[in-house]
Order: C-alpha cells, then sequence, then structure tokens
C-alpha cells in the first residue's frame, strides 16, 4: 500500500542537542527540531525540588515531538529513588536503556567514570560490562561522560576526563551520533568516519551558560 503523501516520512530528523544546563534551561534560547536530546546535570546536585519541577514544566512548554533526558553527576534524586523519575513526566529518561523514536534506535547511560557524584562508576571492569549492553546496532548513542580523548579536555586541562571503555566501544560500534557533556568548556563537535561526536555541555568554566545548543540533521535512508 503506498503511504499517503501527507503521511510521508522525513528525509532527515532534526535533533536538538543540549546538556549540563544546570538550573539555567529557561536562558537557554532553544531551537525547534524533530528530538530534544539533554545529557545530564539539569540541576545544582538536586538540591532544589522546585528547579527539578520547573525543568518539568519547562520541557513541556517546548514544541519538540520527542524529548529525551538522561540524568548526570548532579542528579542524586534519580539515582537514590528510581521512581522519583516520574517528577520528569514530560520526557523520556533513560538510565542505561534503550528507546526507539523516528526509526533511531537510541541508547541512554548516566554514567561517568568520577566517584562521588551521582551515578560515578570508577571501575573500568564494571563500565567494560555495562557498556556491553549498547545493543550492536544503535544509532544514537547518549551519554553523561565523554569517551577518552574526544572533547574530554576543558581548556586549559592538561588530563583527559573521557572513559577508555566508552571509547572503546564506540569504536567498535560505530554510531552514527553520540552526544555527551559533563566536561564544561569542551563544547563542540568532532567527527569520525563512522561517528559524529558532540559535547553538548552548555554551561562555561565561569559558571554562566557560554554555549548554545547543537542542532543535527540526521539523513534516513
Amino acid at each position: 500500500m503506498t503511504r499517503p503523501q501527507s503521511e510521508a516520512l522525513p528525509k532527515a530528523i532534526t535533533i536538538v542537542c543540549i546538556s549540563d544546563t544546570h538550573e539555567l534551561h529557561r536562558e537557554v534560547d532553544m531551537p525547534n527540531g524533530d528530538i530534544l536530546i539533554h545529557a545530564g546535570d539539569f540541576t545544582m546536585f538536586s538540591k532544589s525540588p522546585a528547579a527539578i519541577h520547573d525543568f518539568n514544566e519547562w520541557l513541556a512548554e517546548l514544541p519538540h515531538q520527542h524529548k529525551i533526558v538522561i540524568p548526570g553527576n548532579h542528579e542524586f534524586f534519580l539515582e537514590a529513588e528510581p521512581s522519583k523519575r516520574r517528577l520528569i513526566s514530560d520526557a523520556t529518561v533513560l538510565i542505561n536503556e534503550s528507546i526507539e523514536v523516528m526509526g533511531l534506535k537510541i541508547w541512554g547511560s548516566p554514567i561517568t567514570v568520577s566517584a562521588g557524584g551521582a551515578f560515578g562508576m570508577s571501575s573500568s571492569v564494571d563500565r567494560k560490562k555495562l557498556y556491553s549492553q549498547i545493543p550492536d546496532d544503535v544509532d544514537i548513542l547518549i551519554t553523561h561522560g565523554p569517551p577518552r580523548g574526544i572533547l574530554d579536555c576543558s581548556p586549559g586541562a592538561v588530563d583527559h576526563a573521557g572513559c577508555p571503555e566508552l571509547s572503546n566501544v564506540v569504536t567498535r560500534l560505530g554510531p552514527k551520533l553520540h552526544i555527551f557533556g559533563h566536561i564544561h568548556g569542551a563544547h563542540g563537535i568532532v567527527s569520525t568516519e563512522r561517528t559524529l561526536f558532540v559535547n553538548a555541555a552548555l554551561l562555561g568554566l565561569d559558571g554562566d551558560l557560554s554555549a548554545s545548543a547543537i542542532v543535527i540533521r540526521v539523513p534516513l535512508i
């Protein structure tokens, strides 16, 4: 059966990428798109219930058809009590799990290599085991922390803060898009032959928003 022209699938999907807004979400100039992805750290250490509520209300006000959020190392309220996902009712919250949106297979994780923050996993063995759960056919990978060596170093810093195990699995799987944040000041895009990497962290080193949302067009074959 021929699909009516009004129901034709788009030739490309517009994805709006943000991360590390740290309660400054209402100051972000949000472009429109099909899918909004927030790669974590929308609170300041989960200290303000009012800010969490406001973040959810803000999500509801946005026009994007699909909204996906993963926690970051500041979202203790989601680590301690997974049932509190209901507080983010106007987006899909991914915690080490998958979803399919508009034909794209997406997997999201809040894990970082840092101990002490929410969802920290300092054991390389545990991280390798976790990342082995990522489906082989994943199209879009969302993690709060970056892979080792890619947009994982703030200006002036010497050491790379990314995860080697994550880097290995991304190299092996080659998703179309890998979106992350966590490292303030490393906002930007890097492309390899197989994967477009996006550090969508908006907060600058001075504690104010210093970058804009990144908009990606993903062609559909």
